[in-house]
Formats: C-alpha cells, structure tokens, sequence
C-alpha cells in the first residue's frame, strides 16, 4: 500500500450518505471538516455495495478494464490496451490470466490483506485531516462548501503516512445534502524524503486531483483521479506517479455474486461466443 494512495483512499472510500446541513454562522472551516469527517468514518463502515464499472487507465500504457466488485474479491479484466480492443489470442489470455486468479487463494488472500491495509491507511490518515491543515471557507452555496486547505505548521505527523499528509495544499469541495466529498485537489508545498533521501523523494510541485459522483441514490464512487508527481519511491508498488484513471459505467453488482459468475461479468458485453472482440 502506497502512501499516496493512501492518502487518496482516505479521501474517497465515503459510501453511504448522512444527510447534514451546515450553516456557516455556526460551523467554523475546521467544524466543517470534523463533523465531515465523523461522518465519513461511520459511512465507510456501514456500506456493503458491490459494483462493476470501466476503468481507463492512462499511466504508462493506456489500458481500459471492467472491474466486477465482490465480498470474495474484485476481478479485473484487460479489454482494450492502447486504444485497440485485444485481439482474438490476447483475449484469451487474459481469460487464462482471470481464471488462473480467481482459483488462486493466495492472490485473493493478498488481495484481501490489501484492502484490509487500505481501510486502516484510510481511516488513520481521515483522523489526521482535521488538524493537519489550516482550512478556509473560500465559498459557499445552497449545494456545498468549497474549502482551502495549507499545511499546518504546528501538526506533529506520527508516521510517515502523515508526514506526506501535511505536504500538501488544496482545495476540497463538501456536499452539503450529503456531506460527500466531491472533489479535492492539491500539490505538494516541498519535498519529501524518505530515509533522509536514501529511500526516495517526492518532489515540491507534485499535483493530484480526485473526483467523486453519486452513482446511485446516496452512493458515491470515485469518477476521475489525476496524479502527477515527480520522484521516486520505494513504496510506490500500486500506484503511477504519472496516472490518468476515469471510471465510468458503474453498474451495483448483486448480493452474493460469486468470483466465477463475476469473471463471467466482467466480459465486454460486445464479445460473441468465441471470446474474439468485435
């Protein structure tokens, strides 16, 4: 797990809506973010929907995915790499690739630790939020508040993760019915090292960018992510510091679904029998 995915995830893994009104005579930026954040955390724990969607990944080689979302694991599927669909032979290789993984218990169970890690990167980094920056109300409208966040110079980051947290400065848009998080998107204010330098540099500059929509009535998926930060990292094993990632066509995945019937979904609707691509 990457810190800045952490970072990302914490932002974004906010799934089940708490209808709160803010007034801002009453809430100060900082009330804002504190009550979001309890929010948030309860809303993360409480959602248990599955989804199947396409993923368009610009990080090197562009790719485009259908992911199909389980309680047993998510399955992942290649359809299309550099703007082409696969061809007959490399369709069923990434067939094989599917079949191989979910028969495979220890990448599922790598997938699962995983995740687990995520959740717990998650809610220690949404803790830190509150006081690791100094916000500022810039806006506000009957929809949502827009939030300027800077590092706070009196935060004491307990670990790395919140080291790399209290880099950065943005923006961050709440939605006031919901209390979602749409948008947040920043940069980092200086350079950070890891290991005095010995173990990597991320570079002053660096921008991300993250956006979230209701899919379904009071369910919130992540829709766009952009990062691009310069630098290397030892701990960057699951995310591109040079990422475009759209997802788009989110469809809930039934309760039960299993990884058979969900490698099965996750096939491109316009593929005929034979498994070539049309």
């Amino acid at each position: 797990m990457t810190i800045l995915k952490s970072y990302l995830v914490f932002m974004l893994s906010l799934l089940v809506g708490h209808h709160t009104l803010y007034a801002q005579d009453s809430k100060s930026p900082k009330e804002i973010i504190q009550a979001a954040t309890k929010a948030e955390l309860a809303a993360d724990k409480n959602d248990h929907t599955r989804w199947r969607y396409r993923d368009a990944k610009r990080d090197g080689t562009d790719t485009v995915s259908i992911v199909v979302e389980t309680d047993h694991g998510s399955v992942k599927r290649v359809i299309m790499r550099n703007g082409k669909p696969l061809s007959e032979a490399e369709a069923r290789a990434e067939d094989e690739r599917v079949q191989q993984f979910i028969h495979d218990p220890e990448k599922l169970a790598k997938q699962k630790r995983d995740g687990v890690q995520d959740g717990k990167n998650a809610e220690e980094l949404l803790n830190m939020l509150p006081e690791a920056f100094i916000w500022k109300l810039v806006s506000e409208d009957a929809q949502r508040f827009t939030l300027h966040f800077d590092p706070n110079p009196n935060f004491d980051p307990p670990d790395m993760q919140g080291r790399v947290l209290g880099t950065m400065a943005g923006t961050l848009v709440v939605n006031k019915a919901q209390n979602r998080i749409e948008t947040i998107s920043g940069k980092l204010t200086r350079d950070v090292t890891i290991g005095w330098g010995l173990f990597g540099r991320l570079h002053e500059g660096g921008t991300f960018r993250v956006e979230r929509r209701e899919v379904a009535p009071g369910l919130w998926q992540i829709v766009e992510t952009r990062v691009h930060i310069e630098g290397k990292a030892l701990f960057f094993k699951t995310i591109g510091e040079q990422q475009d990632e759209v997802q788009t066509e989110f469809t809930q995945v039934p309760a039960g679904t299993t990884l058979e019937q969900a490698a099965e979904m996750s096939k491109p609707l316009n593929v005929p029998a034979n498994g070539a691509q049309k």
